[in-house]
């Protein structure tokens, strides 16, 4: 291979991972953000301040567990693996069943159980989404 051919497959190479890189660290802070909004309407909302946010808390956490899909996609394209990115995407659908079901579980006195485990389910879901977009990073930075 000629050095202008091996210059031009770093250069290259480089792109790609920095495009990938950057698309991750999109799709991460999307993530942080509808994370921390999410939380603090779901605060709004659990302390009877914020009932009328219920449609706009839903349409977030959509786009939220949308979002850790797109983490997990980037995941498994970067070949890092199949587990932690399977996992993510499995969370996705805890997330939205869990969002969806839970003023139906244990109601009464104890539902705030079930608001604290929707609480605990969200930040699971960002660490996992901060581990996979990490090992994405890692890798794309490593060359080939």
């Amino acid at each position: 291979m000629s050095a202008h051919a091996a210059e031009h497959a770093t250069t290259n190479s480089e792109r790609q991972g920095g495009g990938l890189s950057r698309v991750i660290r999109i799709a991460q802070m999307f993530v942080r953000l509808a994370g921390l909004t999410l939380l603090i309407l779901g605060i709004m909302i659990w302390t009877g301040h914020g009932d009328s946010l219920i449609p706009t808390h839903a349409l977030l956490g959509v786009l939220f567990v949308l979002s850790l899909w797109a983490v997990a996609v980037i995941g498994l394209t970067s070949r890092i693996g199949f587990v932690l990115p399977g996992r993510l995407i499995i969370w996705g659908v805890v997330i939205g069943w869990f969002g969806m079901s839970q003023h139906t579980l244990l109601p009464g006195t104890l539902h705030w159980t079930i608001q604290v485990l929707h609480v605990a389910v969200g930040l699971i879901a960002i660490g996992l989404a901060e581990v996979v977009s990490a090992r994405v990073k890692k890798a794309s930075a490593s060359p080939s």
